[in-house]
């Protein structure tokens, strides 16, 4: 009994300890995008790719500083050696020679070596490749914000249009019940005909349906949002903007006041950074016709003994240094040097042309989103026209259906008609969302 007893008390503890672990989250549009911007998976990598970025140039810096190494080399001579001299140095014969072991056992070099570039064009050309290289990192990360900004746009209007249509099918499901019920108690009467109850069911059974796709949808594009704003799928979210709100708030004509500048786009400012990458990789080519020169400083000690006693105060330590210029003046390459060149000159144009190519691509897109843009706003007028027609209509022919007047065929047409309008009328409001964050998108509007 004791343990029957625990069983249950175990159970809620686990339950208990589960839901602590969850976070509640309360989202409006703007603070759902608030949040994406530091949570995002992408853009915490985005980040992540800026301070690599970073690091990389200074990198890049510190190659032309000083640099200084030391170590410290020994050396075992197991087995020296040997070389023959004459013997007649040791007072030998005339033409013999005596085997002689040149050397010491154990051998150590301690060393160390200061190196300063002076002068390399390369190292200049690269200076200035390192700053473009953290300026297209940081285009990257802009456009992986307003990669996500837009992303969240659209999943958090996915999920809105989901709830809003469960909302709208519940009702619908309960009018349905009531006129079915009201129906088979007509029928029971012998007032109309088994063919309009069945009608009815129908109608009620897609209903069902539909509202029981919403419910599984909804789950979906929560965890979908939940991803995009860089949450734990398991979290708690509630989201506090309506969706005919945000819809009324993004009907703005403003957007069409300015003349579309492409150089203002993210992706033509990332072309335009590619462009000047091949412009300093040209540099690169050329600056390696010019000389380069460098200096070192060596400065050690060396060690001898047939045993190891180099930590003893006995030990003797021979010192040496040394100072040493390096100058490299390319003078001929077989015309590899001038290849290298023209086929960055190439490579030049080619980005050029794909600058160009971008601009009119961006041009095009602006054309295409604005008229989605402006599109969607008239279809939301349209729709909303259209469903206040359609509630009319569902109603005449309701109450026409109640009285006798109109037979289930006619009944059931008004309501195809209003639930398609109703969702109609939802994708309409979702599409002025979505369409004005991709316009936006493209303007570069913040």
């Amino acid at each position: 009994m004791k343990k029957l007893f625990l069983i249950p008390l175990l159970v809620f503890a686990i339950t208990a300890k589960s839901q602590e672990q969850k976070k509640n989250y309360s989202f409006s549009l703007e603070q759902a995008i608030s949040h994406a911007l530091t949570n995002n998976y992408s853009v915490i990598n985005a980040g992540r790719d800026i301070e690599a970025s970073k690091e990389k140039k200074w990198e890049t810096t510190a190659a032309g500083l000083p640099q200084i190494s030391a170590g410290v080399d020994y050396t075992n001579n197991f087995v020296l050696q040997k070389s023959l001299i004459p013997a007649e140095f040791f007072g030998g014969k005339k033409g013999d020679f005596a085997e002689v072991s040149f050397g010491n056992k154990n051998n150590v070099v301690t060393h160390a070596t200061l190196n300063q570039l002076i002068f390399d064009g390369s190292y200049i050309v690269a200076l200035q490749a390192s700053k473009t290289y953290l300026k297209y990192y940081e285009n990257a990360k802009h456009k992986t914000n307003a990669d996500v900004t837009e992303n969240v746009i659209n999943a958090y209007g996915n999920v809105l249009l989901a709830e809003e249509s469960i909302s709208i099918l519940e009702k619908n499901k309960a009018t349905l019940e009531k006129t079915l019920s009201d129906t088979k108690e007509t029928f029971k009467n012998g007032l109309i005909e088994e063919e309009n109850v069945e009608q009815l069911q129908i109608t009620l059974t897609t209903v069902n349906s539909t509202l029981n796709y919403n419910k599984r949808l909804v789950e979906a594009v929560y965890k979908m949002l939940k991803i995009t704003l860089g949450m734990d799928i398991n979290d708690n979210l509630k989201l506090t903007d309506k969706l005919d709100n945000l819809a009324i708030s993004n009907l703005d004509l403003s957007l069409f006041q300015n003349e579309f500048e492409a150089k203002n786009n993210i992706n033509y400012q990332i072309a335009s950074n590619f462009e000047e990458q091949r412009q300093l990789e040209y540099k690169l080519e050329k600056s390696k016709a010019l000389p380069t020169l460098s200096a070192n400083v060596n400065f050690g000690y060396n060690g001898f003994g047939n045993k190891f006693e180099f930590l003893t105060k006995n030990q003797r330590w021979f010192n040496y240094s040394n100072l040493g210029v390096s100058l490299h003046v390319p003078i001929f390459s077989s015309l590899a040097r001038s290849s290298r060149e023209q086929q960055a000159k190439i490579a030049i144009e080619q980005a050029k042309t794909q600058l160009t190519e971008t601009e009119q691509k961006l041009k095009l897109q602006y054309s295409v989103a604005k008229s989605e843009y402006e599109f969607s706003i008239e279809e939301y007028a349209t729709a909303k026209t259209s469903l206040n027609l359609a509630e009319r209509i569902e109603k005449k022919q309701q109450i026409k259906f109640t009285e006798g007047l109109s037979s289930s065929f006619d009944y059931n047409d008004a309501q195809r008609q209003l639930y398609t309008t109703q969702q109609k009328y939802l994708q309409s409001m979702v599409d002025i969302i979505n369409k004005k964050a991709a316009l936006e998108k493209i303007i570069n509007k913040q």
